[in-house]
């Protein structure tokens, strides 16, 4: 599969992967600030932006697309940095091509299943006929009766694509999302742990990754920092951007 991506900076290549529902679009100030220290690659997943959709939908899948990415780019080992589904890819890339990932950044995730919680946006999106709506004000009055929070309804309607022929698609690969939405959920452990440096930041007002977690993360991943930005949600990158930048930096740059 030919992931969408796009590229900036020079140096040391770090790949950057958006959570679900998102694209590389959400990652591209940060990309362009560590452009000055790396060669950074962010990366539209399967099913999300403008990367081909597919009915495959899962982890080991996404880690081989990330495989595949990185041998057509001729790199033989990168950084990686995922949240939230991204981390997860990361993660699953990492426990299963070590040698391919000399440091590994996860955000607000954690490597253990998650029970459903995204009834909102996804009742929200099945409600929108996307094949008959003409507006993107229209759409926006739909999701806003399912959803209060604006900065949510902004970040879907960033997936409204318009046709060439007129009307709307969602860039997002709703079928495939609501088919394998447990997949997505889920995380397998490898009976390996990945042992080169990882760092898992968390929100402190995000409920993704708590303190009973920690052993779960230090087990799989036995060479793990795990840091708390306190006053961040589950979309760090946003609440707390220059903090992420910061430890983001430090951290690949330590020898």
């Amino acid at each position: 599969m030919k992931l969408n991506y796009k590229t900036f900076g020079h140096g040391e290549p770090l790949i950057i992967l958006h959570g679900m529902f998102g694209m590389l679009d959400n990652w591209q100030r940060f990309a362009t600030d560590l452009g000055n220290d790396f060669s950074v690659f962010i990366v539209d997943q399967r099913n999300h932006g403008r990367s081909p959709h597919s009915d495959a939908f899962n982890y080991e899948v996404m880690a081989e697309d990330l495989f595949h990415f990185m041998e057509e780019h001729y790199m033989f080992e990168a950084f990686i940095l995922g949240h939230s589904m991204g981390g997860k890819t990361a993660m699953q890339m990492a426990l299963m091509e070590p040698d391919m990932v000399p440091k590994l950044i996860v955000v607000d995730i954690a490597p253990k299943p998650y029970g459903p919680h995204h009834h909102a946006v996804l009742k929200a999106l099945t409600s929108v006929p996307i094949d008959k709506v003409q507006s993107r004000s229209e759409v926006s009055d739909i999701l806003k009766q399912h959803i209060q929070d604006e900065g949510v309804r902004q970040f879907l309607q960033k997936n409204l694509s318009r046709k060439k022929n007129g009307g709307y698609r969602w860039k997002v690969n709703l079928d495939a999302v609501l088919m394998h939405y447990d997949k997505i959920l889920d995380f397998n452990p490898m009976e390996e742990p990945f042992k080169n440096q990882s760092m898992f930041v968390r929100g402190g007002k995000s409920p993704y990754i708590t303190e009973d977690d920690f052993p779960l993360i230090h087990q799989q991943f036995t060479n793990a920092r795990i840091e708390t930005i306190e006053h961040a949600g589950h979309w760090v990158h946003v609440d707390a951007y220059d903090p992420l930048l910061g430890l983001t930096r430090d951290f690949l740059n330590e020898l």
